[in-house]
């Protein structure tokens, strides 16, 4: 909970994370706003809507506007 935004991460080791059946679960059971996969890669990009991969390097730098 971030106020009254729900907020999820999942890490993943891997470089070139996926949506999985667990995100989308997460995503409606739990009723995220937002999803939020930390990978190993070096790029952040949108996965699918409500889900953004982040890199672990950039993580602090991507979320700031969350604050």
């Amino acid at each position: 909970m971030r106020g009254k935004r729900r907020l999820g991460f999942e890490v993943k080791r891997t470089s070139s994370p996926k949506v999985t059946p667990l995100v989308r679960s997460a995503l409606e059971d739990l009723g995220l706003e937002w999803l939020y996969v930390i990978h190993a890669g070096e790029q952040t990009f949108h996965m699918q809507k409500k889900v953004k991969a982040i890199a672990f390097q950039r993580f602090q730098e991507d979320l700031a506007p969350l604050k």
